[in-house]
């Protein structure tokens, strides 16, 4: 009977100093840190008639060298740089082109006397860069 009387009496004793260390514990996180991925919605298509895409047709000197030539397709225009394959850009404003996948952007500037144009794309979808690059007109439109 006496070892369990030791037994007992020492669980006594041992019981503040689990309570003791339990209490030492950190606390369980409170902060619930979650990543987040944005997704903007596809561009909203806007109409124009062929007037409002023969005045952003036609070809571009850009300053990097290269030569833009924009021509009208059936869904807005189709933008071609030196002998590359052409690009499907949709109009969302009169004068502004978006690829569907937001990509690339053409922002034409009709009214000036040059008939400017600037041209944004992302180079690698890997990476958080945008490439910007402004155009003139070649030839009258």
């Amino acid at each position: 009977m006496r070892p369990l009387s030791l037994l007992l009496s020492a669980s006594i004793l041992l019981l503040p100093a689990i309570q003791a260390s339990a209490q030492s514990a950190p606390y369980p996180s409170t902060d619930q840190v979650m990543s987040t991925v944005e997704v903007p919605p596809p561009p909203q298509r806007v109409r124009l008639d062929d007037s409002q895409l023969e005045e952003v047709c036609g070809q571009y000197a850009m300053s990097n060298g290269w030569r833009l030539k924009v021509e009208p397709s059936s869904s807005g225009i189709s933008a071609k740089i030196d002998r590359q394959r052409p690009m499907r850009l949709i109009a969302v404003a009169p004068d502004k082109f978006v690829s569907r996948d937001g990509n690339v952007v053409l922002q034409f500037n009709p009214q000036s006397d040059r008939g400017d144009m600037t041209m944004s794309y992302v180079p690698d979808a890997r990476t958080a860069q945008v490439v910007v690059i402004g155009a003139t007109s070649l030839a009258q439109r």
